[in-house]
């Protein structure tokens, strides 16, 4: 029983690859060097994560056979992985995904739930801990984090996805299902407040309190997932927009993120005050002014440059 109530108390509260690059400003110079990984040492010792680093980007494919059921041991790994790529200005972007087409993440482990302690009167925490806080950690990383849904996702595994940045799913496969009301329970990792924040409160309460399956292409409308991808193109469009941010100027991307997040925040005056605050210190690092310049020289400002911007973005660094 004490086993089970640190397990509780845990949760709950308590090869190197590098690109063609042409005649680079040396701020771009700067991008391309940092884009350049090797695999950390930590990396071999997940046992329920595959862990590959490449152009800047961090990928963790969940390999937890026969469904991938979020058990304490899958839970640590996905918390120790959040807290080191956070950390590791290497890494430039996240990506979550699963060697199972058919499931991302079930659901948090059932059987280990039966096992939380009940004796006493419940008690209400005044610190984010546990299961929330694993979520938060992806939620506010200086980096964005990204969850490709091949399959199904309910439970936990879909308050963590909807704890990260973006959420990609397959046309006809990807299925969104909050299961635990019907359990008599309620999505206590997050859930109860994730959802409504994006899908509003009406959708939020059909998928609670209903139980039941969203698919994908009414998660896409509602604002669960970004987009609904063809399934044999999801892995290779998530990984390309991966790399991609990954190729940007890290401030940039860390500070507009967390401009983003103000806006769950802070009132709108707030917000604005806020986001001008972080502008002017944009302007102020090394890769503003080479970036711009380097905008310039491209094209940008003239009508065949503005006519292919998606693109132009990407030459700025020299991906």
């Amino acid at each position: 029983m004490r086993q089970l109530n640190r397990t509780y108390e845990h949760l709950f509260g308590q090869a190197p690859n590098r690109c063609l690059f042409g005649d680079l400003t040396t701020s771009a110079r700067k991008m391309r060097d940092a884009l350049i990984m090797s695999p950390s040492d930590e990396d071999n010792t997940y046992h329920l994560l595959h862990i590959t680093r490449e152009r800047g980007v961090a990928f963790a494919t969940i390999d937890a056979p026969p469904v991938n059921v979020m058990t304490p041991s899958l839970f640590k790994e996905l918390a120790k992985f959040g807290t080191s790529v956070a950390d590791d200005a290497s890494v430039r972007a996240v990506v979550l995904r699963s060697a199972d087409p058919d499931f991302f993440i079930a659901h948090f482990d059932v059987s280990a739930i039966l096992q939380f302690p009940v004796e006493g009167e419940a008690v209400r925490p005044t610190e984010i801990a546990g299961f929330h806080a694993m979520c938060e950690t992806y939620r506010l990383m200086p980096k964005p984090t990204i969850v490709e849904l091949a399959g199904r996702v309910g439970g936990g595994g879909s308050e963590l996805a909807m704890s990260c940045d973006m959420r990609f799913g397959a046309i006809g496969k990807t299925t969104i299902n909050q299961m635990e009301v019907p359990l008599g329970i309620l999505p206590g990792g997050t859930g109860t407040q994730r959802l409504p924040r994006l899908v509003g409160r009406n959708r939020a309460m059909e998928i609670i309190l209903g139980g039941v399956d969203i698919d994908s292409q009414t998660a896409e409308s509602w604002g669960y997932l970004n987009r609904a991808i063809a399934p044999e193109d999801l892995s290779q469009f998530v990984s390309d927009f991966a790399y991609r941010i990954a190729s940007f100027p890290p401030t940039a991307v860390a500070l507009a993120k967390e401009s983003v997040n103000n806006a769950d925040t802070l009132p709108l005056r707030e917000g604005m005050l806020e986001e001008q605050y972080l502008f002017q210190q944009l302007l102020r690092t090394e890769e503003a002014k080479p970036s711009m310049e380097r905008f310039l020289e491209l094209g940008g400002q003239t009508r065949s440059g503005e006519k292919r911007m998606g693109d132009l973005a990407t030459e700025i660094s020299g991906t």
